[in-house]
């Protein structure tokens, strides 16, 4: 390995670990949220399994936002650690850990999970704005993953991740190529336009499906057994990209010093897009506007494929900048987040169903489903997962019943 490949060159790696440990688990976190908002976006027709009776354009700012970044964040810090993990393990302990970790959850998560998921919107077709939404009709073999299918996607790029690895140590013994290529991706970070030439292929797969709107984002599997397109393209890219990131992972230092940038033009791309996003929802009811539907979504996934990017990036370097230091809070949320995420979105929906008719302010009753929802969330993860097995097979290890440790950070994240 030449020097350049070398993680041991790279400065205060530990404290950068603390930093995207504590990222990852706020990008699951950030889905709670997400999911949480959901009933109050304003959309015609609703994509979503309920409709709150007061909608809020807030929440849709807040949903289309969170949308646009995380999940390549947690693509990327997933293809990061991923690659620790399998020079820690070796290939067969790596193997043996994600079948644990992530096979494991969606076999068994999965049915436990779905029977609640599918018994609530049939207690939401009660109401005017409920029960199963039509409005996009999930693609075939239809099999609901729902918010489960991260897990599953995670999956097939380690084995796609491990099949490219294992091609290029037979055909590249000399470790020619590997070395070109960490030349080549190391100068791309170091330029401003790497954001740019990171969204040109999710950029491109935008413009040639006929059929997306940016409030979609990248098409997510979660109605099928068959990855689409988009998710290999957006989400291969992240991981991919986060796999060459821990080849050197002093690159990790550009990204913290251009945090600011990055969150400043994030913020105007993402208001562009939300905007647009609007405009062509209500296109099919306005025949006078001056451009063409075509034109629009043009346009628009010009901004958002670099939007999500730059955003990647802006969140990262926030981390980088100001977590890299030990919490012991951040910690403990970045062990519970993958249990979490895992059991909210039953709890969530019940919520919001049971809220949907209250004549109440929109941001006040998602405010209270989350102030209902988090408690015995966090609850059951420090009784039932911290201390007990299902801690081992999520996180990797059982914490001890003393404090949280400083050391293993990157030991206990998922993935």
């Amino acid at each position: 390995m030449s020097p350049a490949m070398s993680p041991s060159t790279a400065d205060p790696a530990s404290e950068r670990l603390h930093a995207l440990d504590a990222l990852r688990g706020g990008a699951l976190l950030l889905g709670i949220v997400l999911h949480a908002a959901m009933s109050f976006v304003p959309a015609t027709p609703r994509f979503w399994f309920i409709q709150d009776t007061h909608p809020s354009l807030l929440m849709g700012l807040l949903t289309f936002t969170i949308h646009v970044f995380r999940m390549t964040t947690f693509f990327l810090i997933a293809g990061f650690f991923a690659r620790m993990s399998f020079h820690r393990r070796g290939i067969q302990g790596f193997v043996r850990d994600r079948l644990q970790r992530i096979g494991l959850p969606l076999v068994i998560g999965w049915p436990i999970l779905f029977t609640p998921m599918s018994l609530i919107p049939i207690w939401a077709s009660h109401f005017p704005n409920g029960g199963w939404s039509r409005t996009w009709p999930p693609a075939l073999p239809n099999f609901p993953l729902t918010h489960l299918w991260f897990i599953y996607v995670l999956l097939e790029l380690y084995v796609a991740m491990l099949l490219l690895r294992a091609a290029f140590v037979w055909l590249d013994a000399s470790g020619t190529w590997r070395a070109a290529i960490d030349r080549l991706f190391a100068g791309m970070m170091r330029n401003p336009l790497a954001p740019l030439a990171l969204a040109i292929p999710i950029g491109i797969a935008f413009c040639l499906d006929q059929r997306w709107i940016n409030v979609m984002g990248v098409r997510t599997p979660d109605q099928s057994l068959i990855t689409n397109v988009q998710a290999w393209i957006g989400f291969g890219t992240a991981f991919g990209a986060g796999w060459l990131l821990h080849r050197q992972i002093g690159l990790l230092r550009t990204i913290e010093r251009r945090w600011l940038p990055h969150l400043l033009l994030a913020v105007v791309l993402i208001l562009i897009c939300f905007v647009l996003s609007g405009v062509m929802l209500s296109a099919p009811g306005a025949p006078k506007l001056p451009v063409s539907f075509a034109s629009l979504r043009l346009v628009s996934a010009i901004l958002y494929a670099p939007a999500i990017w730059i955003s990647t990036f802006a969140v990262m370097g926030l981390a980088l900048r100001f977590m890299s230091g030990f919490s012991p809070t951040w910690r403990y949320l970045a062990d519970a987040s993958y249990w979490l995420y895992l059991i909210h979105l039953p709890i969530v929906m019940a919520l919001q169903v049971a809220l949907s008719q209250l004549d109440w302010l929109g941001p006040i009753k998602f405010a209270i489903i989350l102030l209902v929802a988090l408690p015995p969330m966090l609850a059951s993860y420090h009784l039932l997962v911290r201390f007990t097995f299902i801690g081992v097979v999520l996180n990797g290890r059982r914490a001890p019943r003393e404090a949280a440790p400083a050391a293993a950070v990157a030991g206990s994240a998922t993935p």
